[in-house]
């Protein structure tokens, strides 16, 4: 009895001790177990003598609540989140849908894990606007209400049955293999490349060999294609892997795993001179403070090979580009981050000062085989940072 008062006290607050909080990797029944003490607390609270509507504690992704945390063994420093809260209150007019989003979403997600079913977002999304019309409008407030549901149970979203949605491709010197499936050579996978999976146990179980010196992480899908059909990695013996853009969870994964099943192969990024790259860097790099609490899982110690500053001398004037209000908007958020590091900060200050952005097609001014040829100058120079 004294235990279980003690966790109505606690209102839905998992470890709120612990200073560096994290999302642990729940088996369906621990995590339907986290459900259904979130319902008994609540109701508890709702049936006690001095009834009142308890509030959510969530554990707050708000910048502020960022730690940079830089492992003793290792050069990957990843972002954890402390343990400050924030606040989802049926009692207040701002935050009363949130409120029910956060046990709507709960609730799919136990009846996922009871038919031992797993979702995309996506299909989530689909799922909650044709039964909650009134709360779920949008796919942000779908992925908003699923980090909260994390940020409650300090859970992995995949433990809650939702699978990650994948953009990303791999293709060069590297091997595959699923289960009792064929080996799958990703260097004869065409200028597509190999599409990455979402489910993240089956990427978990991936039988992996390669004789690769390096892994390169491309921004762009365009560019990753015209580095297979040039068949960079027989040039220089590489592992090429690209999120189409903005780090996609399931790409993010397959590349820690990799990082931990090569360590010896450097991590080198190619993505555009502008804040948007840099971000896109970042993330491969740090993980992100929106989802600071499975951060760690998949950090890597990512270099920047380009485009930089010193290559704009290899750039036609008038192929720079003036940035964006948007690039001023992430600029001014990563500058106010704590992991950013000091050679990061100054391309970054030079990028604002300059008010000027290069893409990485613009090297393509030299000839389109041009790019190869840079990449395996500046890794032979060690020209990174």
């Amino acid at each position: 009895m004294e235990e279980e008062l003690d966790l109505c006290r606690t209102s839905m607050a998992f470890f709120s001790d612990q200073q560096l909080c994290y999302a642990d990797i729940l088996s369906a029944h621990e995590v339907r177990a986290r459900i259904e003490v979130a319902v008994i607390n609540f109701l508890k609270a709702l049936t006690s003598p001095d009834p009142a509507i308890s509030n959510l504690a969530l554990i707050s992704r708000k910048s502020r609540n960022s730690r940079v945390n830089q492992g003793m063994l290792t050069d990957v420093s990843s972002i954890f989140l402390s343990d400050m809260l924030s606040v989802r209150s049926l009692t207040k007019a701002n935050a009363a849908k949130a409120f029910v989003r956060v046990w709507k979403v709960m609730e799919l997600c136990y009846q996922i894990l009871s038919h031992e079913k797993r979702v995309t977002q996506r299909e989530l999304f689909y799922k909650l606007l044709c039964e909650s019309p009134d709360y779920f409008s949008s796919q942000l407030q779908v992925n908003r209400t699923i980090q909260d549901v994390v940020a409650l149970l300090r859970c992995s979203r995949f433990s809650l049955g939702i699978m990650a949605s994948s953009r990303g491709v791999v293709a060069g010197r590297l091997l595959l293999q699923e289960a009792n499936q064929e080996i799958v050579d990703c260097s004869e996978c065409g200028s597509s490349g190999y599409a990455i999976s979402g489910d993240l146990s089956l990427l978990d179980k991936l039988i992996m060999r390669s004789d690769a010196r390096y892994i390169i992480v491309v921004e762009k899908h365009a560019i990753f294609q015209r580095l297979t059909e040039d068949r960079i990695f027989n040039h220089i013996p590489s592992i090429l892997i690209t999120a189409k853009g903005y780090p996609d969870i399931a790409t993010r994964f397959l590349l820690h795993r990799m990082s931990r099943a090569f360590p010896q192969l450097p991590i080198f990024a190619l993505v555009d001179w502008n804040p948007a790259g840099l971000a896109i860097l970042c993330t491969f790099k740090h993980g992100s403070v929106g989802m600071g609490l499975e951060a760690y899982r998949y950090a890597c110690n990512v270099r920047w090979l380009g485009v930089r500053g010193d290559d704009l001398q290899l750039i036609p004037e008038e192929s720079l580009v003036p940035l964006k209000p948007r690039d001023l908007q992430i600029a001014k958020s990563l500058m106010s981050s704590e992991f950013l590091q000091e050679k990061h900060k100054e391309e970054l200050a030079q990028m604002v000062e300059s008010g000027r952005r290069a893409e990485i097609e613009a090297l393509f001014y030299h000839g389109y085989d041009f790019l190869g040829k840079y990449i395996t100058k500046k890794i032979v120079q060690a020209n990174y940072i």
